[in-house]
C-alpha cells in the first residue's frame, strides 16, 4: 500500500520540478559582442563561442538563447558537433529577436549550452537589437476594393495602417507609396513620424492613383508598400513592406500622359509624366532633354498601346507619325493639346541665386523637376548666411521673392533670407506659389 503512494509523489515532483533551471554540469566561456548596440553593418561579423565538453552523454550541442535567466522561453541559435561554435552578429540578432528582445531597447539576453540532459552555466551580456522585418500591412487587405469619391475630395477615402516596432523608444518615419501592380515605379501617398496609420483623402489618393497610369472610372490593380526608416549614430536602418495589392477606382479630375524617348532609354514606365489639372486635354511637362534634336513620342499610359506622332511639324497624328524632336538641349516645357492635337516646346527651367548660394549673384544653381510631387528642387546645396531669390531661365524677367519670409511666393517679391549656414534641400511649387527649405 504504501509503495504506490511513494510512486505517485516521486511522479508528481518530477513533474513539479522546474527543468529550466537545473544546476550546470559544464561550463561555458564568457565572450564579447564587439558592441552593446547592433546595426545591421555588423551582420556578417564573426561571434564566437568556446565551452568545456560535458561530462556525460554524446551528441550534437545546441546553443540556446533567452531574454530571461530561467530559460523558460527559449531559442536555438545554432548547433554544434564540437565544443565551438562560430556564427554571425546577424544569426545571433535573429535568435535574440526570436526570444522576446525588442529592438531598439537595452536588454539583458543569455545564452546557454544544451546537450541531452546536461547544460553549462549561462553568460549574459546587455545589448540593443536591430529589427530585421519590414512594416506589416494591415490595410489595405490583398483584394480589396476602394472606389473615391469626387464629390467630396476632401474627405478620407481610406487610412493605410500597418504593425511595425514603434513602441521601442526610437524615432521611426514611415513613407507609404503605391505603384501599378508589379511596377517598380511607386509614387508617394504621405509620410508620419512614429505612427502605424496615414489617412488619404480621395483627391490625394485620385492624383497618385492617377500618376501610375490607371484610368479614371475602371478599376485598377494599385500595388501599397510602407517603407520605415530610422536614424542614429550607429548607422540609417531602411525597412520595407511587402507590397499589397488592391483595387482602386479613380474619378477624372486629373490625368496624365507620357513622354518616353531618347532621354531616358524609350521606356514608357519610366517617362516623364504630362499633367492636366483639370483634365481639359491641355497637358503641360517640363524634360531635360540630354542632347539636341532628341528624339521622343507621347503616350496615353506607362505603355505603347496607344500614342501619338508627328507629321512633321507641330501636328500630332493619333497612333501615327514620325517621332517628336526637341531641337535643344536642357530643360523644355512641353505642352500637349490633344483637343487641336499640337503640341509646343519651350526653353524653361528655374534655378535660385543669390549672396547665401556658392556663385553669389553672378550665376544661378539650377534646379531639378520632380514630376512625382509636382515641384523644382536642388536635393542638397551649401548655403552661407545670405539671401536667395528664385529665377525663371537665368534671367530677371521673371523671379520670385518671399515678402514676409512666410513661404508663400510673390511675383518680384522680397529677397529670402538665410539666416544660419548649412547644406539645405530646396523646394519650389510654382503651380501653387509656396517654397521650402530643409536643413540636412
Amino acid at each position: 500500500m504504501i509503495l504506490p503512494f511513494l510512486l505517485v509523489t516521486a511522479c508528481r515532483d518530477d513533474a513539479d520540478r522546474d527543468w529550466t533551471t537545473q544546476e550546470p554540469s559544464f561550463k561555458l566561456y564568457d565572450t564579447t559582442l564587439g558592441a552593446t548596440v547592433l546595426y545591421p553593418t555588423m551582420a556578417d561579423n564573426p561571434f564566437l563561442l568556446t565551452w568545456d565538453d560535458a561530462p556525460a552523454g554524446s551528441g550534437t550541442y545546441s546553443v540556446m538563447v533567452s531574454s530571461t535567466e530561467d530559460f523558460a522561453a527559449k531559442v536555438e541559435l545554432a548547433k554544434s558537433e564540437t565544443n565551438t561554435l562560430q556564427t554571425t552578429i546577424g544569426a545571433l540578432n535573429t535568435a535574440m529577436l526570436q526570444a522576446g528582445l525588442s529592438p531598439y531597447s537595452s536588454q539583458t539576453a543569455y545564452i546557454r549550452i544544451e546537450r541531452g540532459t546536461e547544460v553549462s552555466n549561462a553568460i549574459s551580456f546587455t545589448v540593443t537589437t536591430y529589427p530585421t522585418n519590414g512594416p506589416l500591412i494591415t490595410k489595405p487587405t490583398a483584394g480589396s476594393a476602394l472606389v473615391l469619391d469626387q464629390d467630396n475630395p476632401d474627405a478620407v477615402a481610406t487610412t493605410i495602417e500597418w504593425t511595425d516596432y514603434t513602441n521601442y523608444g526610437v524615432s521611426v518615419s514611415y513613407l507609404v507609396e503605391i505603384a501599378a501592380k508589379g511596377s517598380s515605379t511607386f509614387y508617394s501617398l504621405g509620410t508620419v513620424e512614429d505612427a502605424n496609420s496615414l489617412a488619404v483623402t480621395n483627391l490625394a489618393m485620385d492624383k497618385a492613383v492617377l500618376r501610375t497610369g490607371a484610368v479614371a472610372n475602371v478599376a485598377s490593380d494599385i500595388d501599397v508598400r510602407v517603407t520605415a526608416t530610422t536614424a542614429s549614430v550607429g548607422g540609417t536602418i531602411v525597412k520595407t513592406s511587402d507590397v499589397v495589392t488592391f483595387k482602386v477606382t479613380p474619378y477624372q479630375l486629373e490625368s496624365f500622359l507620357y513622354a518616353p524617348g531618347a532621354y531616358q532609354g524609350w521606356n514608357p514606365e519610366t517617362a516623364e509624366a504630362l499633367r492636366s489639372a483639370t483634365s481639359n486635354g491641355i497637358y503641360i511637362g517640363y524634360i531635360n532633354y540630354t542632347e539636341p534634336n532628341s528624339e521622343f513620342k507621347i503616350t496615353t499610359a506607362r505603355n505603347w498601346d496607344n500614342s501619338y506622332g508627328t507629321d512633321g511639324g507641330n501636328t500630332l497624328v493619333y497612333n501615327g507619325g514620325g517621332n517628336l524632336v526637341a531641337p535643344n538641349a536642357g530643360y523644355q516645357k512641353l505642352t500637349v493639346d490633344t483637343n487641336a492635337l499640337t503640341y509646343a516646346l519651350e526653353a524653361y527651367s528655374w534655378g535660385i541665386i543669390g549672396s547665401a548660394t556658392p556663385d553669389g549673384w553672378d550665376n544661378d544653381t539650377d534646379m531639378v523637376w520632380n514630376s512625382t510631387d509636382n515641384v523644382w528642387e536642388i536635393s542638397s546645396i551649401a548655403l552661407v548666411a545670405g539671401e536667395i531669390k528664385f529665377r525663371l531661365n537665368n534671367d530677371w524677367a521673371v523671379n520670385y521673392g518671399d515678402n514676409g519670409n512666410d513661404g508663400t511666393l510673390e511675383d518680384g517679391g522680397a529677397n529670402i533670407p538665410i539666416t544660419e549656414a548649412g547644406n539645405y534641400k530646396i523646394t519650389f511649387d510654382m503651380e501653387n506659389l509656396v517654397w521650402t527649405k530643409t536643413k540636412l
